[in-house]
């Protein structure tokens, strides 16, 4: 796995927001954008396949399952090994008809059974990014590391670099919404900077996207 020392920049949400994405564009940061690709919107699609942008397969439905006392747990929390070989399929063949591929897997709500890790690793994935790490599923190296959400960015920022390993900050797309949301993204950004380096999950292994 690449070095600890790495900043990690996700947006999901099936929103185009241009103004966010070029203010990472001229801090040098790239971003992995996390996508559902069967209900992507088609300008989303196409505007990321012009630019070029990291993607990260992002789950099929997003169908989440009950866990008791209104609590409900991700796609791929629970699931055996069959089903979430066969979602994964399903999400992989709706991406290739949006004309987009990638070996990066990160599931919602940043969570995997063991059997995803199993069904991912057998249809190729590379990375699979969780809530505590990222993982090469060719090696079994893993290195931990939490995300960070856009409303604890800053002070989560703050922390990791006290105690080093990368970041990673997510966004989702709802989140640049709220007012002054962004501006507290990017500041945590810009602190981060000034220790890591910028780079996308499909880097995470050492090979570029």
């Amino acid at each position: 796995m690449r070095s600890v020392t790495d900043l990690y920049v996700s947006l999901s949400g099936g929103l185009l927001d241009e103004q966010f994405v070029a203010a990472l564009d001229a801090r040098g940061v790239p971003v992995t954008h996390l996508l559902r690709p069967a209900d992507a919107p088609p300008e989303l699609v196409a505007w990321i396949r012009e630019r070029g942008d990291a993607i990260a397969l992002h789950g099929y439905d997003h169908t989440t399952r009950p866990l008791g006392h209104g609590r409900r747990t991700g796609e791929f929390a629970s699931l055996p090994h069959h089903e979430a070989g066969l979602r994964l399929t399903a999400a992989r063949r709706a991406l290739t008809a949006a004309g987009l591929w990638t070996d990066v897997f990160v599931p919602p709500r940043w969570s995997a059974s063991e059997g995803t890790f199993t069904a991912a690793a057998e249809q190729g994935f590379r990375v699979l990014a969780v809530e505590s790490g990222i993982h090469d599923l060719r090696t079994g190296a893993a290195v931990p590391a939490r995300v960070l959400s856009a409303r604890s960015a800053q002070l989560g920022v703050a922390w990791v670099l006290r105690r080093g390993g990368p970041v990673r900050i997510h966004v989702r797309a709802k989140d640049l919404r709220r007012p002054g949301r962004a501006e507290t993204v990017l500041a945590a950004v810009d602190a981060a900077l000034a220790h890591v380096t910028p780079t996308t999950y499909a880097r995470a292994t050492g090979r570029a996207a």
